[in-house]
């Protein structure tokens, strides 16, 4: 089995606090920071502020040392494949070797419209995302690179330099319908599993999503993506399972119980026990969060799990006194 690892995911709206939350990461044990790719925030309005992904990862980069870079995700629509080859290229090197290609088909509607990219539905975007990444890894890794697509090609476009990761950077694919993990199983290393993204919003602007997203789903979606992974020829264990948490711990029970209770209440969980069971959540005591996450691990394989602190205390109780168990 693969270690244990966290990511903690950044501030999106504000470069400073991103930055010391990066160096903070890089100090206290965290494998990765991660950060969205968005033109609109997610977690607000349009108007609400988003930085750019790749200017921010290759800006906090240049001031840690040790965590991994891993975009959650990457909209592979947002640039065009060769582009994108040459970016992550470039992080690799910026980062010396510190990346993972954290990418998916994009979801959020409103941003394409905006911005004037054409928004194909779910099943041509799933089918240019796995056009593209087949594109970016000829550019990683051939001398002269010459790729021909359904959606996209290139012909001898040299890119040097290549990556430092040999004999490419991980490639992390966030989801978890069926045709995504067939993408997985093809070309990934780790899968980023969330609750479906079906109608144009995530998780988290569509509580319900997270609400269907049970344990016993998301086994059943592991057990998918291993069969998808023996089709395509693969040694199991191939592909690494992740997911993404909120996080809340608090050393009062009866706090961490109000805690459960309010979050169930505003997702619309039927009870405070479905909220505690819920893959997209950790909230609890240290000790009930540590036994949480030793389920997860034993019940589905998962050790990459990406994080979202609701307030730096948090944070600090996650990285000093859940995390060090764990380490590998």
């Amino acid at each position: 089995m693969n270690n244990v690892k966290f990511s903690l995911f950044l501030p999106t709206g504000d470069f400073a606090k991103a930055r010391a939350a990066a160096e903070y990461a890089d100090t206290h044990g965290f494998y990765s920071v991660s950060i969205n790719d968005h033109f609109f925030s997610p977690l607000g309005a349009p108007q609400t502020p988003q930085l750019e992904c790749y200017t921010t990862l290759s800006a906090i980069a240049a001031v840690t040392k040790n965590i991994r870079l891993a975009p959650a995700v990457t909209a592979m629509s947002f640039r065009s494949p060769a582009m994108l080859a040459k970016l992550t290229s470039t992080l690799d090197h910026i980062s010396n070797g510190r990346f993972i290609f954290g990418v998916g088909s994009g979801w959020q509607r409103s941003e394409y419209d905006a911005h004037g990219y054409p928004y194909p539905d779910n099943a041509e975007r799933l089918d240019q995302l796995h056009d593209a990444l087949k594109l970016i890894k000829a550019m990683w890794t051939q001398e002269e690179p010459t790729y021909h697509g359904r959606y996209f090609s290139v012909d001898k476009a040299y890119n040097h330099p290549r990556p430092t990761q040999k004999p490419h950077p991980p490639i992390m694919v966030g989801g978890a319908g069926k045709k995504l993990l067939q993408i997985v199983a093809a070309e990934a290393q780790i899968a980023n599993l969330i609750p479906p993204i079906v109608n144009g919003k995530d998780f988290v602007q569509d509580p319900d999503a997270a609400v269907k997203f049970t344990k016993a789903e998301l086994k059943r979606r592991i057990d998918m993506l291993h069969g998808f992974v023996a089709e395509a020829g693969r040694a199991p264990g191939s592909v690494e399972v992740s997911g993404i948490a909120m996080v809340n711990i608090t050393r009062s029970k009866s706090e961490a119980d109000a805690a459960v209770k309010a979050t169930a209440a505003a997702m619309g969980f039927p009870n405070e026990e479905a909220m505690r069971n819920a893959p997209v959540a950790l909230i609890g005591t240290p000790d009930e969060v540590r036994r949480e996450l030793r389920s997860r691990i034993e019940e589905f394989g998962m050790t990459y799990f990406i994080v979202f602190p609701r307030s730096d205390e948090v944070r600090d109780l996650l990285a000093n006194e859940i995390m060090p168990e764990f380490a590998g």
